[in-house]
């Protein structure tokens, strides 16, 4: 019936979601998307590294995820 879902799947569905925002949260520091951040009263920089390492964090747990094997298989 309904098969509860594990703990690596919410994982792989949170860390995807995560490199999803992190990824606008980059384009608006780069400028592809029209959003003023000097307005926000937050260094330009702090954007761009909260961004980065936000982005960085979530993809290489989405990728552990994606690429680890599971013992119960």
């Amino acid at each position: 019936m309904n098969e509860p879902i594990s703990r690596r799947k919410l994982f792989i569905i949170a860390s995807a979601i995560d490199v999803l925002l992190s990824g606008i949260v980059l384009l608006i520091y780069f400028g592809v998307l029209p959003v003023d951040i000097s307005g926000w009263g937050i260094p330009r920089w702090v954007v761009g590294a909260v961004g980065g390492i936000w982005f960085l964090s979530a993809f290489v747990v989405l990728a552990y995820q994606l690429t680890r094997t599971d013992g119960s298989e």
